[in-house]
């Protein structure tokens, strides 16, 4: 069995880059012990704890459209509904089973698993 370590995604509304392209698919690796214990250790965590997810995520997206180094300051330019997302994706994988979630079909009422799709629908 192959370990995943690397996962796409789509973002709901999207990075716009300062010369105002949207930036919505990128990918995500699984976080490392290093990537955490940078981020504690940063001056900026320190004063601001908020701040730590901020650095972890831009250690650990590997790209967004056709950005390919990923700043704390671009992951600061993110809309809510981007970070939060990104965020959850980051808990999700970064645990050890496998990203699925419980789910209830509307018409019949099925409870089942799924795997979770991060590249969802426009």
């Amino acid at each position: 069995m192959d370990l995943q370590t690397i996962y796409p995604f789509r973002l709901p509304r999207g990075y716009v880059d300062a010369d105002g392209n949207l930036h919505r698919e990128g990918q995500m690796r699984l976080a490392t012990a290093g990537d955490e214990l940078t981020a504690m250790r940063d001056p900026r965590v320190k004063a601001n704890e908020g701040y730590m997810s901020i650095l972890v995520l831009s250690r650990v997206v590997t790209s967004l459209g056709t950005l390919r180094q990923i700043t704390p300051e671009m992951m600061e330019g993110l809309f809510i509904a981007d970070m939060e997302y990104l965020q959850g994706m980051y808990e999700t994988i970064n645990k050890i089973e496998s990203p699925q979630i419980q789910v209830t079909c509307p018409h019949c009422g099925t409870q089942f698993v799924d795997t979770i799709n991060f590249l969802g629908a426009e």
